[in-house]
């Protein structure tokens, strides 16, 4: 029963956060404070069944690029990715409830343009304006900098079952990033690696992002 109680709550409060705005949830997380330690209890709950986890594979990927590259790791939950990796992360989320992490909207970062290699979001893309999230990325990133994303893929699907990853894709590019990498093997997620291109503009942007469905967790 106990279980049960858990696995509702944890919906309501993922369903609370796809759909709503970045400054409502970090609201939600700052009045409740509480909801975030519920939530996270939640996820992993949900996703210890998982073959394979997104941020085992943001973290090889990490070992395999420059040691001295500085990582911002957007909406990091525990800061795994930080203990894990051996460049500079800069961890951000709702609510910091480990040591390092900056709780901040990811829309409005506490950092200076052009000083981060690369952005993460692994699983991250969460709330009605997720599009100034990635906005935001773009001005901190250097010109040649990443985007690195991990979505669960049926975030990617509309309501009539249209694909909108195109459109996403697109939304990106015009950010100034190449699309380098995509892969779709995994049965659970979507992973999308972006680099930026010299001489893109650092903003502001005028985008018209497609609306992403809100992650679906089953009933357990």
């Amino acid at each position: 029963m106990r279980q049960k109680l858990q696995g509702g709550q944890f919906r309501w409060l993922n369903e609370q956060l796809y759909t709503t705005a970045g400054d409502n949830a970090l609201s939600l997380m700052r009045k409740n404070p509480e909801l975030y330690d519920k939530y996270h209890e939640g996820f992993r709950e949900q996703t210890k069944g998982w073959p394979l986890k997104p941020v085992d594979m943001a973290v090889a990927w990490l070992k395999s690029r420059p040691p001295n590259w500085k990582v911002a790791d957007l909406g990091c939950g525990d800061a795994t990715l930080a203990t894990a990796v051996p460049q500079n992360v800069h961890s951000f989320d709702l609510i910091s409830t480990v040591p390092g992490v900056i709780a901040c909207n990811m829309s409005n970062l506490p950092l200076q343009k052009e000083t981060i290699d690369v952005a993460v979001f692994c699983l991250s893309l969460m709330g009605t304006d997720y599009g100034e999230f990635l906005e935001e990325a773009a001005r901190v990133l250097t010109q040649t900098g990443w985007i690195w994303i991990a979505e669960v893929q049926s975030r990617f699907v509309d309501a009539s079952g249209r694909s909108v990853l195109k459109e996403f894709i697109a939304a990106v590019t015009q950010l100034g990033f190449t699309l380098k990498k995509q892969d779709a093997s995994n049965s659970h997620f979507l992973l999308l690696q972006f680099q930026g291109k010299k001489g893109r503009s650092p903003g502001p942007y005028l985008l018209q992002w497609p609306g992403l469905r809100a992650c679906q967790y089953k009933k357990r």
